[in-house]
């Protein structure tokens, strides 16, 4: 053996040929072991067959034999592409929604479900498209949380058998056609108007009666209504103006009324 390993000939056949095998040795036990992230679940199948969930950290996996397949445990998003729905009212509207989940259970998740995400995107489109066809436009724009809560709990409650955990759904926009728009901004304008309307009579009418109250008070006190009028004139003394005004005492009337009786006697 020692005249064989002496030959530099014979050692490097030796170590050509146990190469491949060093080679093979080095990449089973690289395949041997696996890191899982905190983050992520290891599914294990045997010959097919599932055999467990492997926890993050180190493990040990048999190639050949045994497959690992890893699933992500974090809250993740999927996005329900611009669709155009009908209310009840029969009004066509365009909504997309953003659903936020998560899994819970590996093993329902990769066993039961082909492509969960996938399936989670058709499933809210559906359910988005039964939502709203169940009600009105209006109910539909002013309840947006209450709709997206409706939504949700469908979603929920079907993907539950999937492993899959539906934490919200949001639905981002609502747009309605054009005709539609100038519609409600004439309703919108027609309100404002409406409301302007009744302030400027709830205010003249308090104002009428405030003025019937002063006058009342004025009318109550004798020297009042000579001092409110020496008042005007003053304020308009104190106007520069080229008009020129005439007063005439309050109780002329009185005083042409006592002369025509006197003299009609």
């Amino acid at each position: 053996m020692d005249n064989i390993f002496s030959d530099p000939g014979n050692l490097a056949i030796f170590l050509i040929c146990l190469g491949p095998f060093i080679f093979f040795l080095l990449v089973f036990f690289l395949r041997i072991f696996k890191v899982i992230p905190e983050y992520q679940r290891g599914v294990v199948f045997t010959l097919g067959k599932f055999a467990g969930i492997r926890n993050p950290g180190l493990t040990l996996i048999f190639p050949i034999i045994q497959c690992l397949q890893r699933v992500d445990m974090r809250l993740a998003t999927a996005e329900v592409p611009r669709q155009e729905v009908m209310t009840k009212d029969n009004i066509p509207m365009l909504v997309n929604a953003v659903v936020y989940f998560k899994v819970i259970d590996p093993e329902a998740v990769i066993i039961k479900i082909e492509d969960y995400i996938f399936a989670i995107r058709q499933y809210t489109q559906a359910a988005l498209r039964d939502v709203i066809g169940n009600n009105e436009m209006d109910t539909v724009l002013m309840e947006r949380l209450q709709i997206a809560e409706a939504i949700r709990e469908i979603v929920d409650a079907e993907t539950s058998d999937w492993g899959v955990d539906i934490e919200s759904i949001k639905i981002q926009e609502m747009e309605l056609p054009a005709e539609m728009k100038r519609a409600m901004a004439r309703q919108a304008e027609a309100e404002r108007e409406r409301r302007a309307t009744i302030i400027a009579s709830q205010g003249e009418l308090e104002a009428s009666k405030n003025l019937r109250m002063a006058a009342d008070e004025l009318a109550s006190s004798p020297g009042a209504l000579h001092l409110r009028t020496l008042q005007t004139i003053r304020d308009i003394a104190s106007d520069p103006s080229e008009k020129i005004v005439l007063f005439v005492p309050s109780d002329m009337a009185n005083v042409a009324d006592a002369y025509l009786k006197k003299k009609g006697a």
